[in-house]
């Protein structure tokens, strides 16, 4: 059986620390860990063998921080280290009479992507891609996104994954004691994102100890319809004589996790400060448990960098003072690219308590690619309310999309099926919420019953895109009374 159809339906044992393991061997400080791929290769052997003979089902290759930029004064190139690390877990897995899947792990660049720091996104885009087009034939098993702590981050990094690979994708996130992302996300924001982008697994890991992630784990299972794989440290660090140590040791840590699996958990192993003895001693006490169901949940949730809008609990508003329809002044902004006025009217809708900013860019004078492209990214530095992409150019949309930073809200879709077959790959490759409206190729019902057959012909065929209903909002649209007495109980009739 592969990874993922093990992942979510059994309980799975990742392994512990490679990082603390090292520097106990005589890694410097400064030194590249994933250099020891190439200069100690029989010590990155046993270390994966301990803990394949401890009982764990996954070992991740020590190409966590294997990228480019951290390589650049190495000596060593990204293939030559990710090659030797994936050849040397291969070696160990092939060792056991039982099954081991090998992860490429992959951590963060190590630069906090722009507006915040330097690194433009499509540069950390490529940055995990020649990992991942070094490792993707090699063997490895799954790619596993660890400790992340940047959800733009992330999404160059499953986009990356997916458009280079065929393999599972699973993101661990490191959160601080506030439950909290370094970039402002919470839980909840990180899943709908993550779930949206398509990933196989979400993860918790680094950071804190296991009584730590409880809480955590919990709220995780609330939100997410995904396997949960959990990896915390061995609690937190001390320093012991200039030694820096940790203070769980394996039988509390497995007591620990035992509760984690509990909640929900459908894998769990070690991060920082764990050992063989570690997963040892979780294994003995928790391979018998049975793992959760997951349960498919459903929410119809938009998300910004740190901030999810819920929808169908209560009525929502949705800005629209950024749409130049019947706007002179925002044309004038749109045409001269005076950012300055498109922020300001944004920020007082939020002011206003605005849930959701519509983003419409559209004139026939402006390229609005381009034009769309640079607001979304203009706003989203600024606030940090969720954004509706609101287009019917869908090469301005897909840009658009691929450079959000979050989950959006997409304005729109329609009955048509040339339609439909432009704008539903790019819903369910990026991730959004898509507002579908009930009209086709012969205009707008005039009855309910005409409209609510579109609807449900929308609501088909987004499922045949697995698009599921909880991302679709159905607009039943509304004529003016002065065009027919009937229209507007015709939409009320077809809500």
């Amino acid at each position: 059986m592969n990874f993922s159809e093990r992942f979510g339906k059994e309980l799975l044992f990742f392994d512990g620390a490679m990082g603390t393991i090292l520097q106990k061997n005589g890694l410097g400080a400064g030194e590249l860990p994933e250099i020891w791929n190439i200069t100690h290769s029989d010590l990155i052997f046993n270390i994966h063998k301990s803990y394949i003979d401890a009982g764990a089902d996954v070992i991740t290759a020590n190409t966590f921080g294997a990228n480019e930029l951290k390589l650049k004064d190495s000596g060593y190139t990204v293939e030559d280290v990710v090659s030797a690390a994936v050849k040397t877990a291969k070696l160990a897995a092939e060792e056991s009479d039982k099954k081991v899947y090998i992860a490429l792990d992959l951590g963060p660049t190590g630069k906090l992507l722009q507006p915040y720091g330097e690194l433009p996104f499509e540069r950390a885009y490529e940055l995990y891609k020649q990992q991942i087009v070094c490792a993707r034939d090699s063997g490895v098993d799954f790619v596993l996104l660890e400790t992340m702590g940047d959800l733009y981050e992330i999404k160059a990094a499953v986009l990356a994954a997916k458009e280079n690979c065929d393999l599972p994708v699973v993101v661990s996130m490191i959160f601080n004691e506030k439950g909290q992302l370094l970039t402002g996300a919470d839980i909840k924001t990180a899943i709908f994102t993550l779930e949206g982008l398509g990933v196989d697994g979400i993860g918790l890991n680094c950071g804190l100890g296991p009584a730590q992630m409880l809480g955590f784990v919990k709220e995780a299972v609330k939100y997410s319809s995904l396997p949960l794989a959990v990896n915390p440290n061995a609690g937190l660090p001390e320093c012991v004589n200039g030694v820096t140590s940790y203070n769980v040791g394996p039988k509390e840590f497995s007591e620990d996790i035992k509760k984690i699996i509990e909640l929900g958990a459908s894998a769990v192993g070690g991060c920082c400060g764990t050992t063989p003895g570690h997963i040892k001693a979780t294994v003995e006490l928790c391979k018998n448990l049975p793992v959760l169901p997951v349960e498919k949940k459903h929410f119809t949730a938009v998300t910004s960098y740190s901030k999810t809008t819920l929808i169908g609990e209560k009525p929502i508003i949705i800005g629209e003072r950024i749409n130049p329809t019947g706007k002179k002044r925002l044309k004038e902004a749109l045409v001269n690219k005076d950012f300055d006025y498109i922020v300001s009217e944004a920020v007082k809708q939020v002011d206003k308590k605005s849930d959701v900013l519509d983003v419409n860019v559209g004139l026939p004078e402006i390229d609005e690619k381009e034009m769309l492209t640079l607001a979304v990214k203009k706003l989203q530095s600024v606030v940090n309310t969720p954004l509706q992409i609101d287009t019917s150019d869908t090469e301005a949309l897909e840009a658009a999309l691929r450079i959000y930073n979050g989950k959006p809200l997409i304005n729109s879709v329609n009955g048509k099926e040339e339609n439909m077959k432009k704008v539903f790959p790019l819903a369910k490759k990026y991730g959004g919420v898509v507002v579908c409206l009930t009209l086709d190729e012969n205009g707008i019902p005039d009855t309910a019953e005409g409209r609510i057959k579109i609807a449900e012909k929308i609501i088909k065929t987004a499922e045949s895109y697995g698009i599921s209903k909880d991302n679709l909002i159905v607009d039943a649209l509304t004529l003016t009374v002065s065009t027919g007495s009937q229209n507007a109980e015709i939409t009320l009739d077809t809500l």
